[in-house]
């Protein structure tokens, strides 16, 4: 049987972030995941958390100066101090918060760069994580991103992720199957979830091609939840979709599986 979990960056943005833990509570969900929480004391969120009875299953490392086109600091050679002082720092909020698993945000590529240079670099800053992380029985995780969403990141495809996972080779690192992403470069959702069967920790959830509500679009979820059971999957899956209208509005299929109060 699936678990949801809200994504609060960008479900129930119709009120402010930390108001985003209780309504996710009110309208039925066990668990939550967000991209960042370094806007706030660790403490606060855990108490957000405390209070609407709320299990945080996933957050992301921090991701650099975005509006320099940054997205992940921890393939870029050159900034090595940078990347794992960021993994530093996720590590402390996530054993405050109680996460089993981190996103590590690896990076842009320029398009003048050594791709292969990169890798590199992003495979011994995940052995420098693996060892930080492993100690506290928290898994990382690496997640494939289209490139109409992220131009040039790293990785797009799951199969990059996974060939990377490969060459960093660590009990704790996993891959992030991301089926939004996936439709859109990989396609074959069914043998990606078969064949890579314990391979991803995590599954998150968008609408295909729109990245709505997953009722509609060219993804059959209902087929894929049942697979997912099939082949034994026991982990979250993180709603992170942009509601058509409000969050509330849009979440009638999420009804069969909301906590009843």
């Amino acid at each position: 049987m699936p678990k949801f979990a809200a994504n609060l960056s960008m479900m129930f943005t119709e009120v402010p972030f930390l108001e985003r833990f209780a309504a996710a509570a009110a309208a039925g969900f066990t668990a939550v995941e967000f991209l960042f929480p370094y806007d706030y004391p660790a403490t606060q969120l855990k108490q957000l958390l405390d209070d609407n009875q709320l299990e945080l299953v996933l957050f992301n490392t921090a991701p650099g100066n975005v509006a320099a086109g940054e997205w992940g600091l921890a393939a870029t050679p050159g900034r090595e101090a940078d990347a794992r002082a960021d993994i530093d720092r996720a590590l402390e909020y996530a054993r405050v918060l109680g996460v089993p698993q981190v996103h590590v945000m690896a990076s842009v590529v320029p398009e003048e760069a050594s791709r292969e240079a990169y890798v590199e670099t992003f495979i011994s800053n995940m052995h420098y994580a693996a060892e930080r992380f492993a100690p506290h029985g928290i898994a990382l995780l690496l997640e494939a991103l289209n490139p109409k969403t992220k131009p040039g990141y790293l990785y797009a495809s799951q199969y990059q992720t996974l060939d990377i996972a490969a060459r960093i080779d660590r009990p704790n690192v996993f891959t992030q199957l991301d089926l939004f992403h996936a439709q859109l470069v990989d396609g074959n959702l069914s043998r990606l979830i078969r064949d890579n069967a314990g391979r991803y920790r995590h599954i998150q959830i968008a609408s295909a091609p729109d990245r709505h509500e997953p009722d509609e679009g060219e993804i059959n979820y209902p087929w894929l939840f049942k697979l997912l059971d099939e082949v034994g999957y026991s982990g979250w899956i993180g709603c992170e979709y942009i509601p058509r209208t409000t969050t509330l509005e849009g979440l009638g299929w999420f009804q069969p599986w909301a906590k009843k109060a």
